[in-house]
């Protein structure tokens, strides 16, 4: 029995008649972690955007368990699929509880409120993200990687099969990105979360991934497994460096240290 979840179909999308992202075709299997990277401009966000329904592709499809998710009920999407875009802004003044409160909406009948299950799986969340402590505090008074972590567990008491990440870590220092990567890591692997993210840092990618999709001129230019992308072309034809691949000791995953760049 196949185990893929989500399936993208010769997905084209862009603005205003302007085309960024072109004939994209890729499979998620359930519990892998898959990032997207490429250089600016390439079509990430974009591609994130189609996939989770935030603009409507020109041509192709995104299947979610086989069923074209732009024809699909957006509360029945929601079950099964949760958004976190690259900036949240909105909702600042409440505080963290209220925001991952709101994760429940997808699950809650229009009659009633919250019920004890809710009340259950919004402690689960915060507890899970380490956030439970920070429950009463207000989201414009946490540090940046508390605030992602706060938004995460809005996603994740969604209890999605499919978490969509747009850049988690960016504007974050060193210590939270990694928080962040490890937070990540954790729900895949401990609730069987399936992951796709947009990543702007490569060694953070093949760190945490288990395949990576790597874009180049609005299309996939090569997808695989860390060591067959890192030991390929990619890091010369798309990223324009020449770099030296080392293994990390503590998981076997490479790690590049770009040397030179390309002109």
């Amino acid at each position: 029995m196949s185990n893929v979840i989500m399936q993208v179909n010769h997905l084209s999308a862009g603005y205003q008649g302007h085309k960024v992202i072109e004939d994209i075709s890729f499979q998620v299997e359930q519990g892998k972690i898959y990032s997207i990277i490429g250089p600016n401009g390439c079509g990430k966000t974009t591609l994130m955007r189609a996939v989770s329904r935030n603009i409507r592709p020109s041509a192709g499809q995104v299947l979610l368990d086989g069923e074209n998710i732009f024809k699909m009920n957006t509360r029945k999407v929601a079950r099964k699929v949760a958004v976190l875009s690259q900036s949240n802004n909105t909702m600042s003044d409440v505080s963290v509880r209220t925001l991952v409160q709101y994760g429940r909406f997808a699950h809650m009948a229009w009659w009633q409120g919250r019920s004890a299950q809710d009340e259950r799986i919004v402690d689960w969340a915060l507890e899970k993200t380490g956030m439970a402590d920070f429950a009463n505090r207000k989201i414009n008074a946490l540090s940046g990687g508390e605030r992602q972590r706060a938004w995460i567990a809005m996603s994740i008491a969604q209890k999605p099969e499919i978490l969509l990440l747009d850049e988690p870590t960016t504007y974050l220092d060193i210590s939270h990105q990694l928080e962040i990567m490890e937070l990540v890591a954790r729900l895949n692997r401990e609730e069987n979360i399936t992951i796709l993210m947009v990543l702007h840092d490569i060694n953070h990618a093949v760190r945490y991934s288990d395949e990576l999709i790597v874009l180049q001129d609005h299309r996939i230019y090569r997808q695989g497994d860390p060591w067959s992308i890192l030991s390929s072309d990619v890091l010369e034809k798309v990223f324009r460096v020449q770099a030296q691949i080392t293994t990390d000791s503590e998981n076997g995953t490479p790690i590049f240290y770009a040397k030179a760049v390309i002109r």
